[in-house]
């Protein structure tokens, strides 16, 4: 169990009290507060901080969801509450009493957050009746992810053969969550449900090609990336989820989403992306695969004629401590585009947004985004361009899942 001292929570104070965005309502607001809480306070990593926001906002939607009415909830599968009661009091308290679940540690900072939501919200029976739905949609949250297989056994198994993955530079880490890939799945039935047709062989064309595509974009001194590629790969360097959390929060107002629609946006994407990392996780210990930092340092013995060893070789990002196959980056971009494209019914959705380094991008379609996530995994050195290629179609497929499945409309 992760455990924060508490004085790291109270140094969060300022960032868990940044201003909101202008448009923001008390799902968007208790979204930043998560992300805050869990990426920036607690620093938990992508494939952590993922299950947890998926927690929150599973919760968070079955609280509005119970009292609009009007989808199948994930959890609370029969109305617990009436039309006037309040959805803001159910979704701020759903919010807070699951992360206070998630990091206890962080109660003091977190309760003054909630104190400030409900101050907001006129006293009543509507109010009253509000917390106790949040109650309830945070209870269930609680229990359906109680021994959920969270916190286990930490590190990936390691091999010292061709194409086995090895701890490798900066730090020669081993992922201490790779408990990830055990998890129980938040919609899909098995964590292999969706599993790919893994790594190219070594003695292959194939492998060859995304070889020696790596080996000449992705390097640290690569003569061959522009200027504009580099800036992309160091803009998305950043932790993933924290910027997709950023540029959705911007796409929920340029689109005017209300607080249901925010309800059901932030619990699709993030329950259907903490199922692809889960996914991704399972598969990363299937194929144990080796990342290009190993594999061209090593090319002497992978059996392959076509390909040619450089014992320097650096990345231009820094590799993480896990496996090579499949991307999760990709697994998670490929999974939060299909779920926007899905919700909005539309691929033309513009946004800018600058990270804390202070780089920008740009796109006005979300599929440009996901085909330039695909390319600067390998100018960044860190993937072959399978395993990008298949982490998208893996995210893709359980956005897919989750549609045809879940929060399903009862009523026009």
């Amino acid at each position: 169990m992760f455990r924060y001292a508490a004085a790291a929570a109270l140094m969060g104070l300022a960032a868990l009290t940044a201003p909101a965005l202008a448009a923001a309502d008390t799902v968007t607001q208790w979204n930043q507060n998560a992300a805050n809480s869990l990426y920036v306070t607690a620093a938990q990593p992508p494939n952590v901080s993922v299950l947890h926001m998926a927690m929150v906002q599973g919760a968070v939607y079955d609280a509005v969801n119970a009292i609009d009415g009007g989808r199948e909830g994930y959890l609370l599968t029969s109305r617990v509450a009436t039309p006037t009661d309040s959805k803001d009091a159910a979704a701020a308290t759903a919010a807070y009493k699951t992360l206070v679940s998630i990091v206890p540690v962080q109660e003091p900072v977190l309760t003054a957050l909630y104190n400030a939501s409900l101050a907001g919200i006129s006293d009543g029976a509507a109010k009253t009746r509000g917390i106790a739905v949040g109650n309830a949609a945070a209870a269930a949250m609680i229990a359906a992810r109680t021994a959920d297989g969270r916190f286990g056994t930490p590190g990936f198994l390691t091999g010292t053969t061709p194409g086995a993955w090895r701890p490798v530079l900066p730090a020669f880490g081993n992922d201490p969550n790779a408990w990830t890939k055990d998890v129980k799945p938040f919609l899909i039935e098995r964590a292999s449900q969706f599993r790919s047709s893994g790594p190219y062989d070594l003695d292959s064309r194939k492998y060859a090609r995304d070889f020696a595509e790596v080996k000449a974009i992705g390097s640290a001194s690569s003569t061959t990336r522009t200027a504009d590629q580099t800036q992309a790969a160091l803009y998305w360097a950043e932790s993933p989820p924290r910027t997709w959390n950023r540029i959705v929060n911007t796409l929920s107002t340029t689109q005017g989403l209300s607080l249901v629609e925010n309800a059901r946006l932030f619990a699709e994407l993030y329950l259907t992306v903490a199922d692809t990392f889960i996914a991704v996780w399972d598969e990363k210990a299937h194929y144990s695969f080796w990342r290009p930092i190993t594999a061209i340092r090593e090319a002497h013995t992978d059996g392959n004629d076509a390909t040619t060893r450089d014992e320097n070789w650096l990345p231009l990002v820094a590799n993480p401590p896990y496996p090579e196959h499949p991307s999760g980056h990709l697994g998670l971009s490929g999974s939060i585009c299909k779920t926007l494209q899905q919700f909005f019914g539309t691929d033309k959705l513009e946004w800018s947004d600058t990270n804390v380094a202070g780089r920008t991008r740009s796109y006005s379609r979300v599929s440009d985004a996901v085909e330039e996530i695909v390319d600067l995994r390998v100018w960044s050195g860190l993937h072959f361009r399978k395993a990008d290629e298949d982490a998208e179609r893996i995210g893709r497929r359980i956005a897919k899942y989750r549609e045809t499945h879940y929060f399903e409309r009862l009523h026009d």
